[in-house]
């Protein structure tokens, strides 16, 4: 999953935002509301976290704001308030589920899986396009420059990897995670499967996409 976390407590937003990058998903981190609805205004999300109390915009506004402006992205509000009331207020303004402080990582990860699961249903999966480069998650069609292409199963899901992070470099180990869980084989898999994807992709055009940031990691990027 592709999350935004808006939380001002550094301790907090750090165990986070270590336990969901081990976990293989990609996050950004905003410290208080201005930057948190600017993050998630303007970039794609399949989830955000959303703490209620924070400088500058509270979640609650944050929240109202984002869905008036009409962005659906799920969100999952955390809060120390536990009444019925702080509920209720949450979920009217436009938060989609609710979890009070202290929380189990677990449990957060679950939960943010039901939502973007439901989001996913409810909209369809998005066709993922980076320059003249399209892949259709419904019927895991590719095709570049009109051009179809046919990968097998590991370069493809790579490539989808690739392309709902781009144009972030995402290091080795964060890619193989995505791929293989915690079970990923010996180093020259990644490399053998990465070189299949490169032909494929890349080969026949004029401008190259994938890019190896030698000692960081790997990029699918137009720019």
């Amino acid at each position: 999953m592709n999350i935004l976390l808006i939380e001002d407590n550094r301790d907090l937003a750090l165990n986070l935002f270590d336990y969901f990058e081990a976990r293989g998903h990609a996050m950004d981190l905003a410290g208080d509301g201005v930057s948190g609805l600017h993050l998630a205004a303007t970039n794609p999300y399949d989830v955000l976290i959303l703490d209620v109390m924070l400088p500058g915009i509270d979640g609650l506004t944050l929240c109202r704001r984002l869905r008036e402006a009409g962005k659906n992205t799920p969100v999952l509000m955390l809060t120390a308030r536990d009444s019925l009331d702080d509920k209720i207020a949450g979920l009217e303004a436009g938060a989609d589920d609710y979890l009070v402080k202290p929380f189990a990582l677990r449990e957060v990860e679950a939960r943010l899986g039901a939502l973007a699961r439901r989001a996913q249903l409810r909209e369809g999966p998005a066709i993922l396009q980076v320059g003249d480069l399209t892949f259709d998650p419904a019927t895991l069609k590719v095709m570049r420059g009109g051009r179809a292409i046919e990968l097998p199963p590991i370069p493809l899901k790579m490539l989808e990897i690739l392309m709902r992070q781009s144009p972030r470099v995402l290091p080795r180990a964060e890619l193989e995670r995505g791929i293989w869980g915690d079970a990923a084989p010996d180093s020259d898999a990644l490399r053998a499967h990465l070189h299949i994807l490169r032909s494929a992709v890349d080969k026949q055009a004029d401008k190259p996409l994938i890019k190896t940031l030698r000692g960081i990691g790997y990029q699918l990027s137009d720019e």
